[in-house]
């Protein structure tokens, strides 16, 4: 087996043992009984060609409905690794190319007992009907080689290339029979909408179905609802297949079904979709468009501001002043001089109230717009009330900003234009500054211009890497993460947590665009608090400061004097 077909994954559930692939850096698709026993029992995956990788823990990402039964449907689930995995993904060819005239050899890796190395079966599809509309019929195409058996569940099935065509999920009954079910890609897709994109449509760019997909996990990641089969009546027109049986249970199912069975509609499916969504107050807007658009994928937050700044009344006392935008425009909720402790209970209370200040559905974001000493405050820990112990930082996508920043003209107009660079590009690399790095300051500033940066990880806290710190604040670098606690700074001695930090991060945001990042921030954020061991979890006392001007109105003046 080539180096090209690493891509090739063992899977352990339990007792149970089947196959898979990876689709990409950290994600492998399998069938759902496979890991059926994942609510009790660790998944492992290990890569036969690449035994160096050692076995990986994986997560249930994806589950495509399968409920037990051998001729339910569904019977898909995407696992998340641990990390991510340096190897080629699997490639996909056009849907039905296995049903081809005459019908091309398929191959299976599949893991029977005896074989933890693996073992190849060789078959054919049957021509015809899809079963049921959900499986392709394999028989083999010797009677005196390997039979699908229990442990090729999961297993890929490819072409002579290595290009997939689906997924093995049924084995034959008996001893002699020679035969099995697959799912192949275009119903695959059906369950898992993140396949759409991968495999190749005869008429539609890669860009096209990008544009697709990238809708679809946009509305169902914030919610969104729209009735899919009057969307898809409109997206064929009424000249078109009519509605399937049953209708679409899903947005996903609905565009998966047009890609494949309808393909001349797609362009009119994504268009109708995306009118939907930017006719729903709090969808896509002025922050950014629909996909396809100009700013392909950016959400339009609605923001709640807590900005904090020195009263000038004593070194204890600040100004706390909480607001909701709505419709760009800004809604004060509350302003008062407090001392520095009764501001968490005063923050508390009002962003309730400013929530009421939203539109129904609004995506919001809880920002908190700090002096540049308070930067490294655990404001994401702080408890959503006296009677709610749930930490902000997970309830809402929540950030931080530098005051000084905000109130900097020269800042928030180049901040802008990194902003429309990276709008629809791809997702940013990580800038490590490590743990007592020797770069010097004006060094590191060259380095972060020339490279266009725009998202900066730190080792350190910002007390102990203020210089360099200082640095990614003065320059227009629109997203800076970093421990809370982090790496105490040069001279400790042991393993440097910083580092680890930095490495866990790298591999967290990859593929991440960074106008997601608030999401995926509560994402992480939710994970390490559901942590077993809470207090060790790699992201749980992380900061992101994360600054786009666009999603708030220029800076107004203050509600009340500060010294009043």
């Amino acid at each position: 087996m080539s180096g090209a077909a690493a891509w090739h994954t063992r899977i352990r559930c339990g007792n149970d043992v089947g196959a898979g692939f990876l689709v990409s850096a950290r994600r492998v698709v399998t069938c759902a009984h496979v890991v059926a026993a994942s609510g009790t029992s660790a998944v492992s995956v290990s890569f036969p060609n690449c035994s160096g990788l050692g076995e990986l823990s994986a997560t249930v990402a994806v589950h495509g409905g399968w409920r037990g039964g051998t001729t339910d449907p569904g019977d898909l689930a995407v696992l998340e690794l641990e990390r991510e995995v340096p190897l080629a993904p699997a490639v996909f060819a056009p849907p039905g190319a296995e049903r081809d005239v005459p019908s091309p050899g398929l191959t299976a890796y599949g893991f029977p007992r005896g074989y933890d190395e693996g073992a190849l079966a060789h078959y054919r599809a049957v021509p015809g009907p899809l079963i049921a509309g959900e499986w392709v019929q394999l028989e083999a195409v010797s009677g005196h080689g390997q039979p699908l058996a229990d442990g090729f569940s999961g297993a890929a099935v490819t072409l002579a290339d290595g290009s997939v065509v689906g997924m093995v999920t049924a084995v034959a009954g008996g001893r002699e029979v020679r035969a099995g079910r697959m799912l192949p890609t275009e119903v695959m897709a059906r369950y898992w909408s993140g396949l759409g994109e991968l495999v190749p449509t005869p008429g539609h760019t890669r860009d096209q179905l990008r544009e697709l997909y990238d809708l679809v996990r946009w509305a169902e990641r914030q919610g969104r609802t729209c009735d899919h089969d009057r969307l898809y009546v409109d997206a064929v027109g009424p000249f078109g297949p009519g509605l399937p049986a049953g209708g679409f249970g899903s947005l996903a199912s609905a565009a998966a079904y047009v890609q494949w069975e309808v393909p001349e509609a797609v362009p009119r499916f994504a268009l109708r979709l995306r009118e939907l969504l930017d006719h729903v107050d709090g969808g896509y807007g002025t922050a950014g468009t629909a996909p396809g658009g100009r700013s392909r994928g950016v959400p339009a937050w609605s923001p709640i501001v807590v900005e904090i700044d020195h009263s000038g009344a004593g070194p204890d006392q600040v100004t706390v002043e909480v607001s909701a935008y709505r419709d760009g425009r800004r809604r004060p909720v509350g302003a008062r001089r407090l001392p520095r402790s009764a501001v968490r209970a005063y923050v508390q209370e009002h962003i309730d109230e400013a929530v009421t200040q939203l539109a129904p559905g609004a995506d919001e974001l809880l920002a908190f717009v700090l002096p540049r000493g308070w930067l490294n405050e655990p404001v994401a820990r702080w408890e959503c009330g006296a009677d709610d112990p749930t930490p902000l930082g997970c309830a809402y996508p929540l950030v931080v900003a530098d005051r000084t920043r905000r109130r900097s003209g020269r800042m928030r107009h180049q901040l802008r234009k990194k902003w429309q660079k990276l709008d629809g590009g791809p997702a940013a690399a990580v800038q490590r500054i490590e743990c007592g790095t020797p770069e010097r300051p004006s060094g590191l500033r060259k380095r972060l211009w020339d490279d266009a940066t725009a998202l900066v990880g730190f080792a350190s806290s910002p007390d102990a890497a203020r210089e360099h710190f200082e640095v990614g604040l003065t320059v227009p670098v629109p997203v800076l993460l970093w421990p809370r606690a982090g790496c105490p700074g040069p001279g400790h001695e042991g393993p440097c947590d910083g580092d680890a930090f930095l490495d866990a991060l790298t591999a967290s945001v990859a593929g991440v665009p960074p106008a997601d990042l608030p999401h995926h921030l509560l994402s992480l954020r939710l994970t390490a608090d559901a942590h077993d061991e809470t207090d060790r979890h790699w992201a749980r006392d992380v900061q992101l400061l994360w600054d786009d001007p666009r999603c708030f109105p220029e800076t107004a003046a203050p509600l009340h004097s500060p010294v009043a």
